[in-house]
């Protein structure tokens, strides 16, 4: 069973906030293909992420030293896949990650197509 802090939970929504956040946020399912560890960073991360139908997107995340690299490469995770690009450390990032903070849980999403849209 997974606990939860709920001195860190934030601060509740109406329903009308989540439905103006909802027509602007997409979240797809990314598959990852390949992790580089970028030079000179103990933490910054290359991903190639499939989206499906030959959508392959480069992500730069740092959480490198929080998670084990190993367990990342060949597993679907949801993205935010609609954020302006960013360069970062000289390499343009086209979506963002989403992974579970709390080291008692594990996000395991199965096998969901590639792509498939949840927001």
């Amino acid at each position: 069973m997974v606990s939860l802090n709920l001195e860190m939970m934030k601060n509740k929504i109406t329903f009308n906030e989540f439905l103006e956040i909802e027509t602007k946020l997409e979240i797809r399912i990314g598959y990852i293909r390949s992790i580089v560890l970028m030079p000179k960073s103990d933490k910054m991360l290359k991903l190639e992420v499939s989206f499906g139908d030959g959508d392959i997107r480069i992500v730069m995340t740092n959480i490198g030293n929080r998670v084990n690299v190993d367990d990342l490469e060949g597993r679907q995770f949801p993205f935010i896949t609609n954020l302006e690009p960013a360069k970062i450390m000289g390499v343009m990032s086209e979506a963002m990650i989403m992974m579970v903070e709390n080291n008692e849980a594990e996000l395991e999403i199965g096998q969901i197509t590639n792509g498939a849209k949840l927001l």
